[in-house]
């Protein structure tokens, strides 16, 4: 399994389920953040059209191209079925949000063979690990 920090070195598009329009919330500061450093961001979020001047999509499965990961800003109740669909469309790798932990969750990502993360925040790991897709 790789790490939280090769993940992201790794990937070069992230669906983002739970993205939200509201400034506040760090489900739009991170992938903000994120964005600005060269990621791609895809917001999987059912009530908006667009985020960070991509097309917002309601479900993962509606991505009509692969992600290399899913960052999930849900309540862990929630993750199990989002960490389902991201097994269901392949993606490589899931990672849970700061605070958000599901061991059936975790079960789900071991089987399918994806990588795992829970309990961290994309933006610090991008800033401890000091990673960038720009240039």
């Amino acid at each position: 399994m790789r790490t939280a920090q090769q993940i992201l070195a790794d990937s070069a598009v992230i669906a983002v389920v739970g993205a939200s329009r509201d400034p506040n919330k760090s489900a739009h500061s991170v992938p903000l953040q994120m964005q600005r450093h060269g990621w791609r961001i895809i917001p999987v979020n059912p009530s908006v059209e667009e985020l960070f001047g991509e097309r917002a999509y309601a479900t993962l499965a509606d991505i009509p191209h692969p992600v290399d990961l899913v960052n999930v800003f849900r309540p862990a109740a929630d993750a199990v079925q989002v960490v389902r669909d991201a097994a269901a469309i392949g993606a490589p790798a899931v990672w849970l949000q700061l605070d958000i932990v599901s061991a059936e969750a975790r079960r789900i990502a071991a089987a399918a063979g994806m990588d795992y993360v829970e309990d961290r925040c994309l933006a610090v790991e991008r800033a401890v690990g000091a990673l960038t897709r720009l240039g």
